[in-house]
């Protein structure tokens, strides 16, 4: 697959800060990005570029702190790998983050499902080849044509959650997106027990 084919559409905009997340909450979203990354659901291929990455919604706006861009070549993370996006623009594959490292181009797909479903308050996009051939067409998918990093996947996720059954099920294949899963919850622990349920289902671990 072309792993930086997104990296070359989308337009970050960092307004450079110190650490933004706060620590109860980075305690939290770390816990599960540390156990995504024992599973090598989140991490980094042999090229060094990073995979994966886990965000929690601010209350009542379509903000949200994600892990920052290439943070997967981190076994541990602390605060300052994790950013807070403030705006965003489909139509410009673009978006505005605060903190200390670029947004990952990934964010506008959380981004979408954020802005799609108010009750989801956490997202985690992990990585896994066997889920993904396993899952593929059987769950929600979305269009093969729609390639990450892209305006149109983002629009496509954002289709595929005005279907109560795929907002039910947690998890969206993504068809343009070789080994690329979502998983979302109405909170941390829902996303992060979602992505374990499925990890068991789909893989012969």
């Amino acid at each position: 697959m072309n792993t930086k084919e997104g990296y070359l559409k989308f337009h970050c905009k960092l307004e450079k800060s110190g650490a933004v997340i706060p620590n109860n909450l980075f305690s939290e979203i770390n816990k599960w990005r540390s156990q995504m990354y024992s599973l090598n659901l989140i991490g980094a291929y042999e090229n060094g570029i990073g995979f994966g990455n886990i965000s929690v919604r601010v209350p009542e706006t379509n903000n949200f702190y994600i892990s920052g861009s290439a943070t997967g070549n981190f076994k541990k993370t602390g605060p300052e790998h994790y950013v807070l996006v403030t705006n965003y623009n489909f139509d410009h594959n673009s978006l505005n983050c605060q903190g200390t490292i670029p947004a990952s181009s990934e964010s506008l797909s959380h981004a979408a499902i954020y802005e799609a479903d108010e009750e989801i308050m956490a997202v985690i996009h992990i990585h896994n080849m066997e889920m993904w051939e396993n899952g593929l067409d059987k769950f929600p998918t979305s269009n093969p044509k729609c390639s990450f990093g892209t305006p149109e996947i983002a629009m496509d996720i954002a289709g595929l959650l005005k279907n109560e059954a795929t907002r039910e099920k947690g998890i969206i294949i993504m068809g343009g997106h070789t080994e690329g899963i979502l998983f979302f919850g109405k909170n941390l622990e829902g996303a992060g027990n979602t992505t374990l349920k499925y990890y068991k289902k789909l893989t012969n671990d």
